[in-house]
């Protein structure tokens, strides 16, 4: 019975959909490509213009500084670092770099004042919970059909996919940190007459620190891992490796790969997590 049902014509619908957006939005979309573009072509060059063992040298020396270990963090950055540099993957770390570094930057950016929004506001927050939902949710791979369809082939779709699947935690985690924020400390600031901006800035935002950068770390993680996955719309970086590996049935080089993009996100973990 239900077979002779008719069937709604979604995929049409959704098809449709994103061509009305491209076609009616491409003054916003192709102005943030080119911004994106550019933004990503400077770091790179960057980047590129620090030589390797400078590079990994003020990475150890930044590793001495913030992190607790001032002996064994500093020495096993730079042996993972010299790896990917001996194996040929620079030029592929840069790029990777560049995509996390970006796409982090924009989640985190976004994902605070909007965390702040939640916390202020319990209607937004009901609004905004089934939307983190959906995009914690959705399978990452279909955030690159908008991706495209939007930005075309390359890194900036990259970044727009990862983006959207990297956000969440730091959004949510933002907004618990200050609505776990006792009553009695609100109420203290209150009664020295602080305003809602010094609150925010002077006691919430400080006490909700570690939950903040806890989300900041999973974010970070979320747009690394997206590296592997982008790479199929373009996007260069030690993901590309790994992705032409498995097509060509290269093992050891996919080995070689996978394990350098391992040494980066426990470099990344390490920093974002570090403590002076």
């Amino acid at each position: 019975m239900l077979d002779n049902l008719p069937r709604l014509p979604v995929a049409q619908w959704a098809s449709d959909f994103v061509d009305w957006l491209t076609s009616s939005f491409s003054f916003i979309f192709d102005p943030i490509k080119e911004v994106l573009e550019g933004l990503m072509d400077w770091i790179i060059q960057i980047l590129e213009f620090i030589p390797p063992t400078l590079f990994i040298v003020i990475v150890m020396a930044l590793a001495f500084i913030f992190m607790k270990n001032k002996v064994l963090s500093p020495i096993l950055i730079g042996v993972g670092l010299l790896f990917i540099y001996n194996q040929g993957l620079w030029a592929n770390l840069i790029d990777t770099m560049t995509l996390v570094i970006i796409s982090g930057l924009i989640s985190v950016v976004f994902g605070i004042p909007l965390g702040i929004l939640m916390s202020k506001s319990t209607g937004f927050e009901t609004v905004m919970k089934p939307i983190l939902d959906f995009m914690q949710t959705m399978p990452a791979f279909v955030y690159l059909i908008p991706a495209v369809a939007f930005f075309g082939i390359g890194m900036v779709p990259g970044v727009f996919a990862s983006v959207i699947f990297s956000a969440p935690p730091t959004i949510r985690l933002t907004n618990l940190g200050i609505r776990q924020i006792s009553a009695e400390l609100i109420e203290a600031s209150d009664s020295f007459g602080t305003t809602p901006m010094q609150k925010l800035v002077k006691v919430q935002l400080p006490l909700a620190r570690s939950s903040i950068m806890a989300g900041v770390n999973q974010t970070i993680m979320l747009a690394l891992s997206m590296v592997v996955i982008a790479s199929m719309i373009g996007a260069p970086g030690l993901g590309t490796e790994v992705l032409s590996s498995l097509q060509r049935a290269q093992v050891g080089t996919g080995f070689v790969a996978g394990l350098g993009i391992v040494i980066l996100a426990i470099i990344i973990d390490r920093f974002t997590q570090s403590k002076k």
